[in-house]
């Protein structure tokens, strides 16, 4: 059993070393136990979720995507005020960290994702930010766009959306940055990589890709994502020698 407040703690000193600006609040989002005896980690806070967290006894739930975004109705009502309540009547506590989990140079979802696909990491996708949530690399051993296409599949269980002139095609170079990054492919054009991956994909991104000779592959915004919530609630219950279980909640975007 470890102090809430100690781990929050720890957790906001390992993902909050540099200020980045954000969409919501990242760290403690809602207050529960004082005590943590099980931490279960997801990708997002959706109501499946905390119902398995009750269900597995978790008195803290951590995530990639929480809650009181930017933007959205403040009020507590409908399926915000389901889940809160969830949370607050089993006495959990929400944890979340958005970019801070993105741009991890260890935990985070694109080191942990280029950890999967075997990618070395040769630097920023954008070396002009001060804060760059992708990166660039390449692969282990040089694929095509068919292969590689298989081996995204294989990796994250997902078959991806390729958009590609020719499928027959090498890639060596590849630019990746999970989640809802279709925008940044012109940051993979600039990189000068044979491939750029993300969680999403929008209308304008096929016609990028194909006109530019990037060979695109949209893998899923979860698919992508799950691995920074599984690396830090690990690294978490490792510390403080609590019990740890991750809940994938199948979802196919």
């Amino acid at each position: 059993m470890a102090a809430l407040d100690a781990i929050v703690e720890y957790a906001n000193a390992l993902m909050l070393e540099r200020p980045i600006s954000d969409y919501c609040p990242n760290g403690l989002q809602i207050e529960g136990s004082a005590e943590v005896k099980k931490i279960v980690s997801g990708v997002t806070a959706s109501q499946a979720l905390i119902d398995e967290a009750v269900a597995r006894g978790a008195d803290l739930l951590l995530v990639h995507h929480g809650y009181f975004w930017k933007g959205e109705q403040a009020n507590i009502v409908g399926i915000k005020k389901r889940r809160i309540k969830s949370l607050l009547q089993n006495d959990i506590s929400l944890l979340a960290y958005h970019l801070p989990l993105d741009v991890h140079s260890e935990l985070g979802n694109n080191a942990q994702l280029a950890d999967l696909l075997e990618l070395s990491v040769e630097g920023p996708l954008d070396p002009e930010s001060r804060v760059s949530v992708g990166q660039v690399g390449r692969l282990k051993q040089s694929l095509s766009v068919k292969q590689f296409a298989e081996w995204l599949q294989e990796k994250l269980k997902r078959a991806p959306q390729v958009i590609s002139n020719d499928e027959a095609a090498i890639i060596e170079t590849v630019g990746w940055c999970t989640g809802g990054a279709q925008g940044y492919i012109e940051k993979a054009i600039a990189a000068n990589v044979d491939a750029y991956i993300s969680g999403e994909i929008s209308e304008p991104t096929v016609h990028i890709a194909r006109e530019s000779g990037v060979h695109y592959f949209a893998a899923g915004h979860h698919a992508t994502e799950r691995y920074g919530a599984m690396a830090l609630g690990k690294k978490l219950a490792e510390v403080f020698d609590i019990e740890h279980e991750f809940v994938d909640i199948d979802n196919p975007v």
